[in-house]
């Protein structure tokens, strides 16, 4: 009892200890893998915000430099002074160069005071110089010259614009971005030259300084050779990035990565702006993403551990409260088997167990009062089962053996044909026939042809009843014989006919008509009337009837008479095909009755064709019995 009582307890306090676990891990690990996943792209939203908005002022500080370049690109007095021959006059080039800065120059240096210098060189050597302040350098025909072969190296052929870092004012000038494009003259539209912007460096770093990341976090900005423009550590400014970083920015496109390229590994994320194709980028390293991480994984630790042993007390608790009381009533047990009967107190509190004590304490009571009665009444009882064993024996003796009965009724034919009555021998072998065709139960299915024969000496009996011979107008095609439907179906059909629709008498105007067909992948067999038909009422109360699928029982044919035959019918045929199928009713008062039974459309095979052509063999007839089927014509 301890061994079982010890088991008990463990078990249960394993199962709770499962319980508890299994639970804990699952919402620590939701809990941790959703703050995980939304941590994540939280920082991904804010990194992401941070390079468009950087993307999106720089493009508009840039674009404001593309429109004073669009001004010389469409100046007619630029064209034309690109278009000029080498070998022009020094009035010609100065008349341009005073044109050109009147008319073009001036104004952007009012409207984007940050440019430093502004040139036009066209590829014949022509160039004009302008520099906003300080000392403006000179340039010999072999300086333009280098300028023209560098630019022609560094620039897009089409004309687009190219931002580098190169500046023509010498290596003592301050960090230069040269905006620079080709431009086209007025005789052809072949390129001519070039017009180029130079702004200081340390005027666009002003739009990137208030970028704020947190600590060990920086934004910079590479031009599409991996060159640095910018960073927030000024000493990497003009240093390229490695290669490897590179391929993993490309591979990664505008999706946030993760890489130990530079040492450290760290999330990064960037953007390419429209004017420059530069890459923007901000870079957080991957312990400060993980950071919240850790805390919220430190907190889920203290908070399942904390909560386990809560739990583990509690389950203790309960596991007590459930192995005491069932230990007590082990106890109370183990008196009883040695005869004791020894009630168990109730615990103070009322639940299952209790009630399992109450049980046994009603028990002990009653199996104290029985013992004494069962051993003074055991003489009494087995005189009682004597008597009972007769009766059964006697009852045995009184049931009649449906097999019997049809032999019985054979002698009756025998006698009737001795005696010359053909109205006794149809009857009663078209009784036997019936009887016999009944107590078969070797099949719930039987074909179409027994069904009809079935109804055929049905009709011997009906003809008798009502003294005048009633003719059935048999539609069925004999393509349709070898049917398969349920046995006892048809002829419950053609007897409430007779009860109901023609129920204040047979008239020389009734009929009824038997018909089968095949639908789409059924079989329909039915039996029209022409009677008195039934209200719109009582057809719904029949089709709801109908609908419970269920056979009905003695009370509801009292309830509804007529109902139950069609009813039981309908279940029968549901029972042995399915809930598909079964009995449809129409009617109309004073109109008639049509009841469609619908089944499978089974295929003829020769095992079927036998068993139709077994059951319909002449020595099922009873002797001395021609039957009326003569009289019973098709339609």
């Amino acid at each position: 009892m301890r061994k079982l009582r010890i088991r008990l307890r463990v078990k249960l306090l394993m199962s709770f200890l499962v319980v508890i676990l299994l639970s804990l891990s699952a919402v620590g690990i939701a809990f941790y893998t959703i703050s995980a996943r939304q941590l994540e792209q939280s920082t991904e939203n804010q990194m992401t915000q941070i390079v468009n908005n950087a993307v999106h002022h720089t493009n508009l500080y840039l674009s404001s430099y593309q429109r004073s370049m669009v001004a010389l690109l469409s100046n007619l007095s630029v064209k034309k002074y690109i278009d000029l021959p080498s070998d022009r006059e020094e009035y010609e080039n100065y008349r341009y160069m005073t044109d050109i800065r009147d008319s073009i120059v001036d104004p952007v240096w009012i409207r984007n005071p940050e440019i430093s210098a502004l040139y036009i060189i066209g590829y014949n050597g022509n160039a004009l110089y302008y520099f906003n302040g300080g000392t403006e350098p000179s340039f010999s025909p072999k300086d333009t010259a280098e300028q023209i072969e560098y630019f022609k190296s560094h620039t897009d052929e089409s004309g687009r614009l190219t931002i580098i870092n190169h500046t023509i004012q010498g290596e003592n000038a301050a960090p230069m971005l040269t905006l620079i494009r080709r431009i086209r003259g007025l005789s052809s539209s072949d390129m001519k030259g070039f017009v180029g912007i130079e702004v200081k460096s340390e005027e666009l770093s002003t739009l990137w300084k208030g970028i704020d990341l947190g600590e060990d976090s920086y934004f910079f900005i590479v031009d599409d050779k991996g060159r640095i423009q910018y960073h927030t550590n000024p000493s990497k400014i003009g240093k390229m990035i490695s290669g490897k970083l590179a391929d993993e920015m490309a591979q990664a496109d505008t999706s946030m990565f993760r890489s130990s390229a530079e040492g450290s590994k760290r999330a990064y994320i960037s953007r390419k702006a429209d004017y420059s194709g530069w890459n923007l980028v901000v870079s957080i390293p991957n312990s400060q993403l993980v950071k919240p991480l850790e805390t919220t994984r430190m907190l889920i630790w203290i908070v399942a551990a904390l909560t386990f042993f809560c739990a583990l007390f509690l389950a203790n608790r309960f596991g007590k409260s459930v192995t005491n009381p069932i230990r007590s009533l082990m106890k109370g047990m183990s008196q009883t088997e040695k005869g004791n009967w020894e009630f168990i107190p109730l615990p103070k509190r009322h639940d299952e167990i209790t009630e399992l004590i109450v049980r046994y304490n009603l028990m002990v009571n009653r199996l104290s009062e029985l013992v004494d009665i069962v051993y003074q009444s055991e003489l009494k009882n087995r005189e009682m089962q004597a008597e009972r064993q007769k009766a059964e024996f006697q009852s045995l003796q009184l049931q009649i053996n449906p097999h019997f009965l049809y032999n019985t009724l054979e002698t009756v034919v025998c006698y009737a044909v001795i005696q010359d009555s053909d109205e006794i021998s149809e009857i009663v072998g078209a009784l036997s026939y019936m009887l016999h065709y009944s107590v078969r139960t070797n099949l719930e299915e039987i074909t179409v042809a027994n069904e009809l024969k079935h109804v055929m000496y049905f009709m011997v009996i009906i003809n008798h009843r009502i003294g005048r011979t009633f003719e059935i107008d048999m539609r069925v095609s004999p393509d349709l014989l070898l049917r398969k439907m349920v046995r006892l179906t048809l002829q419950p059909l053609v007897e409430n006919v007779f009860q109901h629709a023609f129920r204040y008498g047979v008239e020389d105007h009734h009929t009824i008509i038997i018909d089968a067909g095949e639908e789409e992948d059924g079989f329909w067999v039915s039996v029209e009337d022409n009677g008195c038909g039934m209200t719109h009422e009582r057809l719904e109360e029949l089709r709801a009837k109908l609908s419970e699928n269920r056979l009905a029982d003695d009370e509801e044919e009292g309830r509804m008479k007529g109902g139950i035959g069609v009813a039981n019918v309908h279940r029968r045929i549901q029972l042995v095909f399915g809930e598909e199928y079964g009995l449809t009713v129409e009617s109309s008062l004073e109109q008639g009755t049509k009841m469609i039974m619908r089944m499978p459309r089974s295929e003829v095979d020769n095992h079927t064709k036998g068993a139709a052509d077994a059951s319909s063999k002449p020595e099922l007839l009873p002797p001395g019995f021609a039957g009326s089927g003569e009289s019973w014509q098709a339609g």
